[in-house]
C-alpha cells in the first residue's frame, strides 16, 4: 500500500486501481457503486414542502437528512436547506438534484448553490 499511495501510517483501500486514502466515505461509496456519486441527502420537492406548509412555494430541493461522514456534510448542507443549483445546473425539484448527480464524476469539484432561511449560500466540494 506505501508503494501504491505514497502513505503510511493511515488507512488505504485500493478499489479497481483506484487509490483512497483515509476513510473518505463518499469517494468509497461513489467508487463500490460503480463511479457513481453519493452525496448522503434525502431530499424533497422544496415547493411541495412550502405548498403544505402554508407558505410561499419555492423552486428547489429541501434536504431532509444528511448523512454522517457524507459528502454533503462536508459540503456544510443541512436538514432544512434548499438546493438551487449544481454545478451551474439550475435544481428545481428532488429529481433535478438526481440527475445532477448522475452527472458528476469523482474527483471533479462540485460547486453547490442553496438557501438557509432567507440566504443564499454557496459550498464547494471535491468529490
Amino acid at each position: 500500500m506505501v508503494k501504491a499511495s505514497g502513505q503510511m501510517g493511515v488507512p488505504v483501500i485500493v478499489i479497481d486501481g483506484q487509490v483512497v486514502v483515509g476513510f473518505d466515505r463518499g469517494r468509497l461509496q461513489a467508487l463500490l457503486d460503480g463511479g457513481k456519486v453519493y452525496f448522503g441527502l434525502k431530499v424533497a420537492d422544496a415547493d411541495r414542502i412550502a405548498q403544505k406548509q402554508g407558505a410561499i412555494p419555492v423552486f428547489g430541493a429541501v434536504i431532509g437528512e444528511v448523512a454522517r461522514g457524507s459528502l454533503g456534510e462536508k459540503a456544510g448542507l443541512n436538514p432544512g436547506d434548499i438546493i438551487t443549483e449544481i454545478s451551474s445546473r439550475r435544481i428545481s425539484n428532488a429529481a433535478d438534484v438526481e440527475k445532477a448527480m448522475g452527472e458528476l464524476k469523482p474527483g471533479s469539484i462540485v460547486t453547490i448553490l442553496f438557501l438557509r432561511g432567507s440566504e443564499t449560500r454557496k459550498s464547494e466540494i471535491v468529490i
